[in-house]
């Protein structure tokens, strides 16, 4: 009993360090500073390309057009206005609800390295002085899987949108849902779907943008249920991976299978979209939904 009641003052005494930053927004620039001397080997082409050049070329390769993957807060600054985004929902503390072995410690461990809370981050914003709410997963985070801080925090984004009377625009990029939290990550795929329903019943705009890889229940759940699906080229999307697939039914798979193309071509997704036109893309879903454009 003693050994639960240290467990749980640590977690209120946690919540109290955070209650100034619950309370507090965020403004991020659109000012990305990357040390010179560091470089990245494509892994489409193999070619070696400082990282500068990746980071002004929008993290894709300039030899094969290759899409990197991008971190949370870099997507941002690629899409919104510069110094309009106010992120919203701070301070949640993700559990261990099945008291599995190790998992407070990776949690602290991505946490320091990725200095976010979890592998989600949502706020108001602007797209070419349109307002919107924009959501972005982070796949640097335990691979952006979901589980229940993710899930409600991606809810609490559509009730912000709802509250606001905003669209939202969501970029997925997760290994899916998070095992470590068993049926209690499974049970976010319910309940953002159902956010997103009250979100659509209200009227309001909902565009996904599928990047790499989006995959397990976040495909099986709000990712796909944009009003507009887009996607970045070559992204991986699909509930289970090919290799379990065709483990599955003993059957080579299509070439390109799962990737967005093919999916685009399937008519699983509305239009593949490059990196450097996605903003411009946005903007002109916005001012449409608006009856501006």
């Amino acid at each position: 009993m003693s050994e639960l009641k240290k467990i749980f003052d640590n977690r209120r005494n946690m919540k109290k360090e955070y209650h100034i930053a619950r309370n507090k927004v965020t403004v991020i620039s659109d000012k990305i500073d990357v040390p010179t001397g560091l470089y990245e080997q494509c892994p489409k082409c193999k070619s070696t390309i400082n990282i500068k050049e990746i980071v002004v070329n929008e993290f894709v390769c300039k030899n094969c057009d290759e899409h990197f993957r991008v971190r949370g807060i870099d997507r941002i600054k690629l899409i919104v206005d510069t110094n309009t985004f106010f992120e919203k929902g701070h301070g949640y503390i993700t559990l261990n609800p099945l008291f599995q072995d190790g998992y407070e410690d990776k949690i602290a461990v991505n946490k320091e390295k990725t200095s976010l809370d979890e592998a989600y981050i949502y706020g108001y914003a602007e797209i070419n002085q349109t307002p919107v709410v924009v959501g972005v997963m982070d796949s640097y985070f335990l691979m952006g899987s979901m589980g229940s801080v993710v899930g409600e925090k991606v809810t609490k984004s559509f009730e912000y949108a709802m509250y606001k009377k905003l669209p939202i625009v969501i970029f997925t990029a997760s290994g899916g849902a998070r095992m470590q939290e068993g049926i209690f990550s499974l049970m976010q795929m319910a309940k953002t779907s159902a956010a997103v329903a009250k979100h659509s019943s209200m009227g309001l705009l909902y565009v996904s943008v599928l990047t790499h890889p989006t995959t397990g229940g976040v495909t099986a759940s709000f990712a796909t249920l944009g009003d507009i699906v887009l996607a970045e080229p070559g992204a991986l999307i699909g509930f289970a991976g090919p290799r379990v697939i065709e483990q599955t039914i003993n059957e080579k798979l299509p070439e390109g299978f799962q990737r967005s193309e093919f999916l685009q071509e399937k008519g699983f997704i509305d239009k593949v979209v490059h990196r450097k036109d996605m903003k411009e893309t946005l903007s002109k879903i916005l001012l449409w939904h608006k009856g501006e454009w």
